[in-house]
């Protein structure tokens, strides 16, 4: 079966606009050891900044539910955090991320030392929600995003997808 000519045009690949650059601190892995489904870790989300179309602060609060699997090469990671605009508005976000990288960088990242972003997939899918009117619109949306984990902190760029 084909689609008809009329609707196309509807099947363009998105495109992205840039929403914001999160810069957050966390601390040191909670573990939950090796279980069946892997090894469970859970990172204390301790602050950070909010800048881009959203500016503010990351609360302290929040965290980075991990499982790690396949010799921790592979990283399925759900932070839950709250963002305080400017306006002190909140913003509930929800990102849910994969990171795959080697077995030796991910034995180096275990140890705390830094990798070289090249070598690390980590791209995420993000949920907002919140219930301040003039940011309503976070909810009418897809967003990704794409990172870089550092020792002590974790950089973020979320994009809305159009």
């Amino acid at each position: 079966m084909t689609l008809p000519t009329d609707y196309a045009q509807f099947l363009n690949a998105p495109t992205l606009q840039a929403l914001c650059d999160l810069s957050v601190q966390v601390g040191s892995p909670i573990s939950v050891g090796q279980t069946r489904q892997g090894l469970r870790r859970i990172i204390p989300i301790l602050g950070g900044q909010v800048s881009g179309l959203i500016q503010g602060t990351i609360l302290p609060g929040g965290a980075d539910y991990q499982l790690l699997v396949d010799d921790a090469r592979v990283g399925h990671l759900d932070a839950r955090y709250v963002i305080e605009t400017e306006s002190q508005e909140t913003i509930f976000v929800q990102n849910k991320a994969l990171r795959v990288m080697s077995s030796e960088n991910s034995q180096k990242m275990m140890r705390g030392e830094v990798v070289n972003p090249q070598a690390i997939y980590f791209r995420s899918q993000v949920q907002f929600e919140t219930a301040c009117p003039a940011l309503q619109w976070l909810q009418d949306f897809q967003f990704i995003g794409c990172g870089v984990r550092l020792p002590e902190s974790v950089h973020l760029r979320f994009f809305k997808v159009v």
